[in-house]
């Protein structure tokens, strides 16, 4: 007895004693970053997520088999934690067992339960990564850079956490068997799998049993306690890093607001910006505790990867090899970071970390041999040398959140991009050379084509009905009798394609008897493609502008065609003081067409499929207002792509890209066009002035591939419900 503690308790220390190190290490590291505002707000919604993303594995469970199988790991480990338990109390008493519960045969028969579905779990995550290994798929495959091989270290891992304790429990209870004892805590059954061991074990006798016994229980206590010390230093730290990070993640309904800027806990104040703003993330220190959490969460499981738009359509940005590329680079960093202003301390560095300091946060890796991947070989190799963000691939993100959607841990891919953009714009002045155009057009012109002001309202000359605008009446109000502030938005006031589903809008509204005004020359961009392409200085000019403007006529209730237009209003506006009840077109036309407000004629057959918009879909879970308004058409039979409402792809304009030349891989517009012509549909509905443009392009190239008519019409949804409106 006295060798079994004494070995037991050295493994222990020694096991323990690198773990408490490495994980006081992991804390500072976590706390070095800057403060996080709002993190510990709206404690429902973080106790709620806490219950369903990781109790209840939810967000994993969204693909089903690799879900089933985690769960089956974490639940096991949940429950083998009575194990553990009992595996140290035997070191000081054979007939130690859990106070009240540890004899009930319904615990026995769980432990050994998850004990089997741990087994199963591993095998199935085994086949999972036999079937779809990078080296056989490539970038086709979601673990494409991740580190495959500590990943099958991991599950080898677990698969002798699970052996060793069946053997120590099987011998414990031969043991008992044999002496008549209560060794084993289970002698009244059901741990039916430890039973079936320990009946293996009998025939060796009792001095041999004692033996396994304690040698079992020496090596399940090593393998866990090991287990913990490479979980610590590897990917596996997200077991207990993510459940943090779920706990102190947003919590907005859909993916939320882009965050504004802070100076420590202030927001920062672009007119008297103080001595110590930062401007976006420039390097590694810039980002908060919980950006430093989130890369410390990371998985690699690649889910984002695989409904990543530009990494599907042959471009260097993975949100999952950035996440990793920052992490990794936190890491290298750590002893200069944590050295903190000590000069003598950094000086005293090894080369190879001064070497990681002195690396720029962003710059080409063009000249890398794996460019095309972000810098990674298959197995997750990559090199230190040069930047530790790709220039290209953080240009590439159109922001479509799908990377944040399908995050199982709650990473906040969006806002740490987006960040870095924000500092290669105000500060380095680094950004595609399209770009100045664009800021350009937006400071002069207030809009993104650099039209004039009156151009408008030129639309309204087009329709063969009254449109009310503000102020040419002589108000200083929103008249009472005024349901809805049409906002036209800069595409719908400009673009020939927008203007048609403006023009429909207003005349469906206009034909329901709704009320409406619009604001005319009082508009100007709302400033989303200035704040996604990081400029985020034009994005206050414009959005306090547009805030002073609203407030000031008295603006409650607004409805948009632009999804984007919605997403700042409706949910950046209020950041600047804004707060406005803003409604999508199709959600307002589907109401008044339940409400029998609209009337439809009856009309020939046709198939149509529709395209989520990023922004009104994944930003704003809005999903099935436009659907059910096609359903509600007479005649038409709605069909769906295959990737469609969370999983939809992106049609590339998100993330101020409706204004950059795409000229790496191939053109994620066409990818998405070619999706919607596969379904054979007639006639492909939208709901986004961007969506429409891009997705007409895509028709356009493979009609003008082929020879003949474009196979299909991409038209907005309330253009094509225009045409079966009695009016």
């Amino acid at each position: 007895m006295a060798l079994r503690l004494g070995v037991g308790l050295a493994i222990s220390i020694v096991l323990l004693g690198f773990s408490a190190k490495r994980l006081w290490f992991l804390i500072s590291l976590v706390r070095s970053g800057q403060p996080a505002v709002g993190r510990t707000a709206e404690r429902k919604k973080r106790v709620t997520a806490e219950v369903t993303e990781v109790l209840g594995q939810k967000k994993l469970l969204a693909w089903t088999i690799p879900g089933i199988a985690h769960v089956f790991a974490f639940w096991g480990f949940l429950v083998l934690g009575l194990t553990i338990v009992e595996a140290f109390g035997a070191l000081f008493n054979p007939e130690f067992a859990v106070p009240v519960i540890g004899r009930m045969p319904i615990v026995g028969f769980l432990e050994d339960l998850f004990g089997v579905l741990v087994v199963v779990g591993i095998g199935m995550f085994a086949l999972i990564r036999i079937f779809r290994s990078p080296a056989k798929y490539g970038r086709d495959s979601r673990f494409y850079g991740s580190h495959t091989g500590a990943a099958w270290l991991v599950l080898f891992m677990i698969f002798n956490v699970i052996w060793t304790l069946f053997l120590y429990r099987g011998a414990q209870y031969a043991v008992a068997l044999e002496k008549g004892t209560n060794n084993f805590p289970f002698m009244n059954g059901g741990a039916f799998a430890s039973e079936a061991v320990g009946n293996l074990l009998q025939p060796l006798g009792l001095e041999t049993n004692e033996w396994l016994e304690t040698i079992g229980l020496w090596l399940n206590i090593g393998v866990i306690l090991g287990f913990m010390v490479l979980a610590l230093h590897s990917k596996h730290l997200h077991i207990g890093a993510a459940p943090l990070n779920v706990l102190f993640s947003r919590r907005p309904n859909a993916l939320g607001e882009l965050l504004p800027l802070y100076v420590g806990k202030e927001l920062l104040n672009f007119e008297d910006p103080a001595d110590e703003a930062t401007f976006g993330r420039g390097k590694i220190e810039d980002f908060t505790w919980k950006g430093n959490l989130d890369f410390l969460s990371c998985t690699e499981c690649g889910r984002c990867q695989s409904q990543c738009p530009a990494w599907n359509t042959g471009k260097p940005l993975s949100p999952k090899l950035m996440i990793m590329d920052l992490r990794d680079h936190l890491f290298a960093k750590a002893p200069y970071i944590l050295a903190g202003e000590d000069a003598a301390g950094q000086e005293k560095l090894i080369d190879a970390v001064k070497a990681e300091a002195a690396r720029p946060q962003v710059g080409s890796r063009i000249d890398d041999p794996c460019y095309a991947t972000d810098g990674y070989y298959e197995k997750g190799h990559r090199s230190h040398e040069g930047a530790v963000i790709d220039y290209d691939a953080l240009w590439s993100c159109t922001s479509c959140g799908a990377c944040v959607q399908q995050c199982p841990v709650d990473i906040e891919h969006i806002d740490h991009f987006m960040d870095m953009r924000r500092n290669q714009v105000l500060i380095e002045s680094q950004f595609p050379a399209e770009l100045s155009g664009l800021f350009k057009n937006l400071e002069t012109k207030g809009n993104p084509w650099g039209m004039n002001q009156n151009g408008r309202t030129a639309w309204i000359e087009e329709v063969q009905f009254p449109v009310r605008v503000f102020g040419m009446e002589g108000e200083d109000k929103i008249p009472a009798d005024v349901e809805y502030l049409f906002w036209v938005g800069c595409a719908g006031a400009y673009d020939d394609r927008a203007k048609r589903t403006t023009k429909a809008v207003a005349e469906l509204l206009h034909t329901a008897g709704i009320n409406f005004m619009v604001l005319g020359e009082g508009e100007t961009c709302t400033g989303d493609p200035a704040r996604r392409a990081g400029n985020e200085f034009l994005f206050q000019m414009q959005a306090q502008q547009n805030v002073e403007v609203l407030n000031e006529v008295g603006a409650k209730k607004i409805v948009v065609t632009c999804p984007h237009c919605m997403n700042t209003i409706a949910r950046e506006y209020p950041q600047l003081g804004g707060n406005y009840d803003v409604v999508h077109h199709t959600q307002l036309l589907n109401e008044l067409v339940s409400t029998g407000r609209l009337t439809m004629l009856t009309a020939s057959d046709e198939t149509v499929t529709y395209h989520d918009p990023c922004y009104l879909g994944r930003h704003n879970k809005i999903y099935m207002p436009p659907r059910e308004l096609l359903t509600n058409v007479p005649g038409v039979n709605l069909v769906e792509m295959e990737r469609s409402k969370e999983t939809s792809f992106c049609c590339g304009a998100g993330g101020g890209r409706m204004w950059l030349e795409e000229n790496i891989g191939t053109r994620i517009n066409q990818n998405r066009g070619d999706e919607a012509l596969a379904t054979g549909a007639s006639k492909i509905a939208v709901a986004c002035p961007f969506c429409s443009v891009m997705l007409n392009d895509a028709v356009t190239v493979r009609s003008q591939e082929q020879g003949v008519e474009a196979p299909a019409e991409v038209v907005d949804v309330a253009t094509l419900l225009l045409s079966r409106v009695q009016k």
